[in-house]
């Protein structure tokens, strides 16, 4: 296994396993990275286990019916129990887990009712009512951010990001543009059937 210690933050980033909104990963060996605009991460750490993960969510909670996947798999209350469970899975214990986190920016000021603050705001609360320290974390500000995260050790790297106009727009359409497909109905092969 390679130290990653020893690795400059472009090496970090090359090796790394990336997630987008409504995505998560528990790694041992490889860094885990995303790049964030309203959107939060939230790293969490075992370090009996040396064993991490992070998630990424679009937003705070459940805001649709209940029944549409999209909105299940990008908000933040399953992003952050699905991330615990899958630690608990791999024997970590949440009485040892330490957290750290990073997003909610406010890339472009009228879009979508603050939700980086909301947002922000929810990953207090949960992990709070949880009882996992947030021991570090990079909120808010007119910021996108690039978060690398080292679950071998729960180091986590945050690079702010200066964002011009431009930017801000890529960044919003792309965490739309990944929203939209996830609701985009899944198209299926048309079955034959064969008669014998």
């Amino acid at each position: 296994m390679t130290d990653l210690t020893q690795l400059s933050g472009k090496d970090l980033e090359r090796i790394a396993r990336n997630i987008n909104p409504g995505g998560w990963a528990i790694e041992t060996e490889r860094p885990i990275a995303t790049l964030l605009g309203s959107c939060v991460a939230v790293c969490l750490f075992d370090p009996k286990l040396k064993l991490g993960g992070m998630n990424h969510f679009l937003l705070p909670s459940r805001t649709r019916a209940a029944e549409a996947d999209t909105d299940v798999i990008l908000n933040g209350d399953w992003a952050m129990e699905v991330l615990v469970n899958g630690l608990l899975d791999k024997g970590a214990a949440k009485t040892r887990l330490i957290a750290k986190a990073f997003g909610g920016g406010t890339i472009v000021s009228s879009i979508r009712m603050a939700i980086g603050q909301r947002n922000a705001e929810f990953a207090h609360e949960w992990l709070q009512r949880e009882g996992i320290p947030l021991v570090a974390s990079d909120f808010s500000g007119p910021w996108s951010r690039k978060v690398i995260f080292l679950p071998q050790n729960g180091d986590a790297f945050c690079r702010r990001m200066p964002t011009t106009q431009a930017d801000a727009t890529a960044v919003v359409k792309a965490e739309l543009d990944y929203e939209s497909s996830l609701a985009a109905p899944k198209k299926t092969a048309e079955k034959k059937i064969e008669l014998f």
